[in-house]
């Protein structure tokens, strides 16, 4: 990660706005989970390949294996434990009572939504260099980068939450065509 460099502040960076604004539609944070937690699936590195998407650009499995390798080991080594920690807070904490515990947990969830957006950083800054991919229709980029990121895995994702998030994603299309 030495190699990357922040290309934007938070309030500037285009695709933490559209993942701030597009996690929150109906359902997306649930088939995220799922995907996260029965898939595999790195939550940034799908919501990058949507945001992608927003932008006309379909990228092929080799691009997207490239860039989840390239951020691979930020969310393994730094995002997975900071999380596994939350998660275990959430539970049943050892020796703190629930009041501690939870006062504990909301500064790790903060922390880890801050190592999501650094990654989130990472990610945005491989844009800086020229468009990825080529150029598609949102719909199809989206349906296209979804199925890129599952050829790069090798796997297939939940169909409910992948048809979720790409309804979350026209729903979220029309709305931005809705406001010019």
């Amino acid at each position: 990660m030495s190699s990357v460099e922040p290309a934007s502040t938070p309030q500037s960076n285009p695709f933490w706005t559209f993942s701030l604004g597009y996690y929150r539609g109906a359902g997306v944070s649930e088939a995220c989970l799922e995907l996260q937690d029965n898939c595999g699936v790195d939550v940034n590195v799908m919501l990058f390949l949507l945001w992608q998407a927003t932008l006309k650009r379909q990228l092929g499995a080799t691009q997207v294996k490239a860039l989840a390798e390239k951020v691979g080991p930020w969310q393994i080594d730094v995002i997975g434990p900071i999380r596994g920690l939350r998660r275990m807070l959430k539970g049943n904490a050892p020796l703190l009572d629930k009041g501690a515990a939870e006062l504990f947990r909301t500064k790790v969830k903060a922390i880890e939504l801050e190592a999501e957006r650094l990654q989130q950083e990472a990610l945005y800054w491989f844009t800086q260099a020229g468009p990825l991919g080529r150029a598609a229709a949102p719909h199809a980029a989206a349906r296209g980068n979804v199925a890129s990121y599952e050829a790069a895995m090798g796997l297939s994702f939940a169909k409910k939450a992948v048809d979720v998030l790409i309804g979350a994603f026209d729903t979220a299309q029309i709305g931005a065509f809705a406001g010019r």
